[in-house]
């Protein structure tokens, strides 16, 4: 039933069109990690970072361009 909610929430975020980056924030052993990861394989392309690892929070400590951390697929 949980799952089935957030699913929900998820699917209305992918289709507006002003959609903004998601963030998905709760308790421990929820499934988050699986349920973000079963709703990023409708995507093409997703990134998953989990900011409770030190390497992927250090990107944001970094004063470094998204353009370089994130590069455009159209960039040669």
């Amino acid at each position: 039933m949980f799952k089935r909610d957030i699913l929900f929430h998820l699917e209305r975020w992918k289709v507006d069109t002003h959609r903004k980056p998601l963030i998905l924030r709760g308790a421990r052993q929820v499934g988050k990690t699986t349920v973000v990861n079963e709703f990023g394989k409708q995507f093409d392309n997703y990134l998953y970072l989990n900011l409770e690892k030190r390497e992927a929070a250090s990107l944001f400590e970094l004063n470094v361009s998204s353009f370089r951390l994130f590069p455009s697929p159209f960039q040669h």
